[in-house]
This record gives C-alpha cells, sequence and structure tokens, in this order.
C-alpha cells in the first residue's frame, strides 16, 4: 500500500474517532441533564410534601387545642386527628406514638356521621351514641395524654419544616 492509502485510511479513522467522541460526548451531557432533573423533580416533590405536611400540622394543632379547651368532642377529635395524621407524608408509625388517638378513631370509625346519622332510627342512633359514649368514658384521659405529646411532636415538625421550606 501506498502512502496516499494510509493517509486517507489515517483521516479516515480519525474522522471515526471524533464522530465517537462527539456521540459519547453527547450522550454524556444528556446524561447529566437528565440526573439534574430528576434532583429538580425529586426537591420540588419533597418541597409539596413539606407544604402538604405543613398544612396538616396546623391542622393538627388547631385540633389539638380545641380538644384540650374542650371545644371539640374527644372521639371528633380523635376521628380528625387520624384521617390528619395517617395523610402526613414525611411521618409515619404515628399510631404507635399516639396509640389512644386512634384507639379512640378505631371504636368510633363504624358509626354513621353527618346524613348516614340522620337517616338512622332513633334507637340506632341512640345505640352508636351510647357505644361513643362508652368510649370517651374509657379513654378521655388516655387520649388527652396522647394530645399534649401530639401538640409538642407538632410543633416540632411544624419548626422543623418552617426551617426547611
Amino acid at each position: 500500500m501506498d502512502n496516499t492509502m494510509w493517509m486517507i485510511l489515517a483521516v479516515v479513522g480519525a474522522l471515526v474517532i471524533l464522530v465517537l467522541a462527539f456521540y459519547a460526548g453527547r450522550l454524556l451531557w444528556l446524561l447529566k441533564q437528565q440526573q439534574q432533573r430528576q434532583i429538580e423533580q425529586t426537591l420540588a416533590l419533597q418541597k409539596a410534601h413539606a407544604e402538604h405536611d405543613k398544612k396538616i400540622l396546623d391542622s393538627v394543632v388547631i385540633i389539638v387545642r380545641a380538644m384540650q379547651e374542650k371545644q371539640c368532642d374527644i372521639s371528633e377529635g380523635c376521628w380528625r386527628l387520624s384521617v390528619l395524621l395517617d395523610s402526613l407524608k414525611l411521618s409515619n408509625e404515628l399510631n404507635a406514638q399516639f396509640p389512644a388517638i386512634f384507639e379512640m378513631y378505631g371504636r368510633i370509625q363504624h358509626l354513621s356521621i353527618m346524613e348516614a346519622r340522620k337517616q338512622l332510627p332513633k334507637k340506632e342512633r341512640m345505640k352508636q351514641d351510647f357505644q361513643r359514649m362508652q368510649a370517651e368514658a374509657e379513654l378521655t384521659d388516655k387520649v388527652l395524654e396522647d394530645t399534649k405529646s401530639l401538640r409538642q411532636f407538632a410543633q416540632d415538625q411544624l419548626n422543623k419544616l418552617v426551617a426547611s421550606l
């Protein structure tokens, strides 16, 4: 082979290497862009969860205060708190942390409320009222103890969330 042929092969080889290097660089750039988008999405999701939890915890503090000041029935407060606490995004295992609240909810969650309650015969309504009052009589002291620690927990969590937002 003569020198011209080697020269052509070297140029073609250099072009192939250049094209492959450009392609690899482009893939690396696309990968970096994708990773950046994933990080941004993760941060946005964390922020959305934190904002959601802040609203929930604000409501928890209000309900706990109302329960402690006897402006809200213990059973109604436990119902509301259980639903709210179950919807927290950044915390879990709260039923073990506040067992009396969740026990009360477990005892009354099958009872009719609002329109369904109005549709019940008087005897059935009275039976359900008795079940609710019986649960309240047995658990009120424990629930009020749970509300003290729940109020502190909610305030601590709110402070953390506000600092992170």
